[in-house]
């Protein structure tokens, strides 16, 4: 049976800590005792721990050795803030998949009352990535950046660029990602997505991704919701970055 992979809330030399809402499940939800064993991410690092100690609230592990981990691509999302439901869920699934940092954006075109809320979100989105991070036995949820104008965003450094347009014809996601393969044999390059709102992005804005080196590609002809091209794109890096660079 596969053993829980837990994120520890706290680590001190040799021992990890749940607390809270986490310790609260471990407890009174799975029914853990003092022995049992389970699967704990320290950061860089995934350790077997053993229940050493629990009390309300707080579970204490005492860690040993070191667990195998494979090495995942970097995957980036560049992600245009939509309607907040569809985006939680969106980064939840992204965080399934193994995307490694999410990079909110505020877009001409986002509602302008989910732009003035969209930082009081941010703790919320990285509690459901590190939920969903445990619950698909990650090592670490991604970084969720705090939303910022897409001016802002657009200079973050990757290998690969880029900007799924609804508006491209001449080139697909998986002909720009084949075009894009490195020519160091073995090397796995970064990769970052960007993800428009609802209605898309506007000319000015493709025309600011092109200026900073952005290649714009598409998924095909259907007009897809921004949550469902987020995973489209995603699966097809997944395949084509992760298993055949």
């Amino acid at each position: 049976m596969t053993r829980r992979r837990w994120i520890a809330d706290q680590v001190s030399g040799g021992r990890a800590f749940l607390l809270g809402a986490n310790a609260g499940h471990l407890a009174r939800v799975l029914r853990a005792r003092v022995g049992q064993q389970f699967e704990i991410s320290t950061g860089d690092r995934v350790r077997l721990g053993r229940i050493v100690h629990m009390e309300d609230g707080r579970v204490e592990f005492e860690l040993g050795q070191d667990l195998p981990q494979a090495q995942a691509a970097h995957i980036a999302l560049l992600l245009a803030v939509f309607k907040f439901d569809r985006m939680e869920w969106a980064i939840e699934k992204a965080t399934e998949l193994g995307v490694t940092q999410i990079l909110p954006v505020i877009a001409r075109r986002t509602e302008s009352h989910l732009a003035a809320a969209a930082a009081r979100r941010a703790e919320r989105w990285r509690r459901i990535a590190r939920q969903a991070a445990q619950q698909s036995r990650r090592a670490s949820p991604p970084e969720i950046a705090a939303p910022q104008p897409l001016k802002s965003a657009l200079e973050v450094a990757a290998d690969i660029r880029i900007v799924l347009a609804e508006n491209e014809r001449g080139l697909t996601l998986k002909e720009a990602l084949a075009a894009s393969r490195p020519s160091t044999i073995g090397h796995r390059p970064t990769t970052i997505l960007a993800i428009g709102p609802e209605g898309g992005w506007t000319a000015g804005e493709l025309a600011a991704f092109a200026a900073a080196g952005w290649t714009a590609a598409s998924l095909g002809h259907a007009i897809l919701r921004a949550e469902t091209a987020a995973l489209a794109a995603l699966a097809i890096v997944i395949s084509e970055v992760q298993f055949n660079f």
